[in-house]
């Protein structure tokens, strides 16, 4: 899945979760529970085959896709700390995938053969409609919860 709509779930948990322990939890769980549903991803090929020297296109859509998230979320309910703190927890597992990439190590490999075991539908014949429209409801939800 794209990282807005974690990010934006994880905005929309931790705006409505008093406990801010209990929210950040929350959004950070939110990742797995969103990565379940089929979903699209952009492809970061170069990244994941470490040929650093063509990854620049790759960072640049995670950069694009990180930043617009926090666009969208500011957009929506300002500037509140343990908002953007739920968002970058929503994303946490990624970036451990992604540290994974360049750094590997037991703790980050086994995280990441969790997280690709949670995209059990990853191979199933879903039509790119539903795979986008399950992003699209998460992001209408999350922005509804955050307008609120």
């Amino acid at each position: 899945m794209i990282l807005i709509p974690h990010m934006l779930l994880g905005a929309a948990i931790a705006s409505k979760i008093e406990y801010a322990p209990f929210a950040i939890i929350l959004a950070f769980l939110s990742h797995y529970l969103l990565d379940v549903f089929p979903h699209i991803e952009y492809p970061i090929k170069n990244i994941q085959n470490k040929q650093w020297l063509k990854s620049l296109p790759d960072f640049l859509r995670v950069a694009f896709d990180f930043f617009a998230g926090l666009l969208i979320i500011y957009f929506f309910s300002g500037w509140q700390i343990i908002i953007f703190v739920g968002a970058l927890f929503a994303v946490l597992p990624d970036a451990f995938n992604l540290i994974n990439m360049a750094f590997p190590n037991n703790f980050l490999k086994n995280h990441s053969n969790f997280h690709e075991k949670i995209h059990f539908l990853k191979n199933k014949k879903i039509s790119v409609f539903w795979r986008i429209a399950s992003q699209v409801l998460v992001v209408a939800i999350s922005v509804a919860i955050l307008k609120t």
